[in-house]
């Protein structure tokens, strides 16, 4: 996402120069003359690179996938020391309290009525670097930390409720579409709808941010989403699936275009700083929806992809969260703070959500790349729960251990591993094999999504996507853009057809050309 939210003029800006050797724009309509075949690091040649290697449709990403671990692995070591991703933030204090008895849902420990937990909140823009202006379109981060009693628990999301891509294997592709060209270092519209043009399932991800939602009024005023589907298991073993959603007492509010024109490099922070000062302390409602796996067959889509809303599944207030106090040093809290979603308590556990399987590697990786070994020892990651393990040495280890027992099991220094702290099992029946989801469903709910806006945010959404997409040199990739919103909304889609200047018979043409090419897809 390279503009704010003010319309960008038609004409080519200097980020787009024709004819750069090197660049997706340089190439305009031009098709590769011969594709040569993708290879690991070890030079064996790679298969599939766009799909993880799961057990069946609704099954888990598995770590034999030499491929999506060397890939994830090599993509959180592309910078040093600033985060791939999420670079620009703001941190604060706080304390989240549980209002709803769930122990028919998880054994959670944090979720007992009127129980207090200190939390860490980051929150940040995802694609820019750590100096840039906090009004750049961009989903936010929303990421919180919970210091339970049984350790910390990170739910890791956005301001918005899905995600571009449904698989982890794409994720480095994706990044690397949005962040500047390794040529110019300029970032491009030409090289992420590029991408995005053989991304369909971007379509309802897209809509959103180039709707003002990309551009947030203040962190106040902005809900957060886990995304993913989490697996809840109670004290008895019985398991649910479920989703976690932020919702502001603030209310949501957004600004367009001239708004973010005019708004101050920090105002964000500014924002969020200045009133938590004041006293104003920013709360927001814990939501939760379920899910049974009984449930799934009624469903037009996966459950478990990360490019869909459960729609029409009720949410439950299982908690609040106030923040109320800003770090003593930037550094040390709001720089050092590592989550990871594979920071989990007894009571919460990962679904099969091929975006989640790979995150609970990524970002555990680079964290641990990023800060170091001993990232957990520092005050911000530091459990308040007891840490007892066999973990030694490294950069910066702190941890004093007095013992020459660092191995396990030993008569001489036992320690224990008590089966009710074991992972749920689960049934696995089903065929290893890289290949897409059945359900993909990649236009429907985009077209809820802008049916729901008013007309003026409907009207704010078409300026900003044709503001980057004029800058896109390539007419097919404008086209097949275009006909992606087309098949969420005709109407979304001829007026945006209309403001890049794509004739609406090549939209219908493309149109057709893809329910033709994906005829098992739910296309409207």
């Amino acid at each position: 996402m390279t503009t704010t939210a003010a319309p960008v003029s038609a004409n080519k800006p200097l980020l787009a120069q024709a004819g750069v050797t090197g660049t997706v724009d340089a190439k305009g309509d031009a098709s590769s003359a011969s594709a040569p075949q993708m290879t690991r690091d070890n030079g064996a040649p790679i298969g599939e690179n766009r799909n993880s290697k799961a057990v069946g449709d609704l099954g888990p990403v598995l770590l034999e996938d030499t491929t999506l671990i060397e890939k994830l692995a090599r993509f959180d070591r592309e910078r040093v020391p600033e985060r791939v991703v999420h670079a620009r933030g703001t941190g604060a204090h706080g304390v989240f309290t549980a209002t709803a008895d769930i122990s028919n849902l998880t054994s959670a420990s944090l979720f007992v009525p009127g129980k207090q937990t200190p939390v860490f909140v980051r929150f940040s823009t995802v694609i820019h670097p750590s100096g840039s202006p906090e009004g750049m379109r961009d989903p936010r981060g929303f990421a919180t930390k919970f210091y339970t009693d049984q350790g910390n628990w990170d739910l890791v999301g956005n301001n918005l409720p899905i995600f571009f891509i449904r698989d982890a294997i794409q994720f480095p592709d994706m990044i690397h579409s949005l962040k500047p060209s390794p040529v110019t270092n300029k970032q491009d519209p030409n090289r992420f709808f590029d991408f995005f043009s053989a991304t369909p399932e971007a379509t309802n991800m897209l809509t959103h941010v180039y709707s003002n939602l990309g551009t947030p009024a203040s962190y106040r005023t902005m809900d957060g989403n886990g995304v993913h589907a989490f697996k809840l298991v109670n004290a008895k073993g019985e398991t649910i699936f479920a989703k976690f959603r932020w919702i502001s007492r603030q209310g949501v509010r957004n600004l367009n275009g001239p708004q973010v024109a005019t708004a101050s490099w920090n105002y964000l922070t500014d924002d969020l700083y200045g009133e938590i000062a004041k006293g104003n302390h920013p709360v927001w409602d814990l939501m939760v929806q379920t899910m049974k796996r009984s449930d799934f067959a009624k469903l037009d889509y996966n459950p478990f992809d990360d490019t869909k809303e459960w729609l029409d599944v009720p949410f439950r207030k299982i908690g609040e969260m106030t923040l109320n106090k800003v770090p003593t040093n930037f550094f040390e809290y709001t720089e050092q703070s590592a989550f990871a979603p594979a920071n989990m308590v007894p009571g919460i556990e990962a679904s099969p959500d091929r975006m989640l399987q790979g995150r609970l590697f990524s970002y555990s990786d680079t964290q641990r790349y990023r800060i170091g070994a001993n990232v957990m020892q520092l005050p911000v990651n530091r459990p308040l729960a007891p840490v007892l393990n066999n973990y030694q040495d490294g950069q910066l280890d702190q941890a004093t251990r007095t013992s020459d027992v660092n191995y396990f099991p030993a008569a001489t220094a036992a320690k224990t591993t008590e089966a009710r702290f074991r992972a749920a099992p689960y049934v696995v029946d089903a065929t290893v094999d890289a290949k897409p989801i059945a359900k993909t469903n990649n236009f429907a709910q985009a077209g809820r999504f802008y049916r729901a806006l008013t007309d003026q945010d409907k009207a704010d959404l078409i300026a900003n996507l044709a503001g980057d997409l004029n800058v896109v040199t390539s007419a097919r990739t404008k086209t097949i853009m275009v006909s992606y919103f087309y098949q969420a909304d005709k109407d979304f889609g001829s007026r945006l057809a209309t403001a890049v200047q794509v004739p609406i018979v090549e939209v219908t043409r493309a149109v057709t050309e893809y329910r033709a090419a994906n005829p098992d897809q739910n296309a409207r």
